[in-house]
């Protein structure tokens, strides 16, 4: 006999953290750094064909202050990469960060000093979002996915133990330079 048959019908019982993480999944504010083609298809996302107000993103914000998602779509030069950093910094906790298209994720096809060959050497990224550029569907599901991520991170002392756990992971990992053969 648990406290659930005590309570009267429709009172909803859930942790603080699982119902943090569903405000906070339902509420996401994109802060858009186009600039590139991949900028196209991040506004095409943003039109009434594929709604993003039903993601509770309605407005894409242009003050990183207040925005808590950052979609880079496109290529980031050498230039762009400190304004970059700056607008992240100056974005509040928590904050995540979609690598849209390939550009973004590993540089594409501009292998070249004047572009930054993957955002993530700036600032660190939670979804890469591959393509060339990436239809506006794709990145629906990027943000879908980034949703599930935003809904499943624990708060507090928590979060501290699953980032040292995590990190603590990636420092034990075999890097991909000695591995061998088919980089089992």
């Amino acid at each position: 006999m648990g406290i659930e048959e005590k309570l009267p019908s429709g009172v909803l019982l859930t942790g603080v953290e699982k119902l943090v993480g569903f405000m906070r999944k339902s509420s996401v504010w994109p802060a858009t750094f186009g600039l590139a083609c991949c900028a196209i298809e991040m506004m095409a996302f943003g039109g009434p064909r594929h709604d993003s107000a039903r993601f509770g993103m309605e407005v894409f914000r242009a003050s990183p202050r207040q925005a808590d998602l950052m979609i880079v779509a496109g290529r980031v030069s050498q230039k762009m990469a400190p304004v970059l950093r700056q607008i992240y910094d100056q974005m509040p906790e928590p904050k995540w960060v979609i690598a849209m298209g390939v550009c973004a994720s590993t540089g594409g096809m501009f292998n070249n000093y004047a572009i930054v060959q993957g955002v993530d050497h700036i600032v660190p990224v939670d979804i890469y979002l591959p393509g060339c550029p990436p239809r506006p569907e794709m990145l629906m599901d990027a943000i879908l996915k980034l949703h599930d991520k935003i809904q499943h991170t624990p708060l507090g002392v928590n979060r501290r133990e699953a980032d040292a756990e995590r990190e603590r992971a990636a420092m034990e990992a075999v890097p991909a330079q000695a591995m061998k053969g088919l980089l089992q």
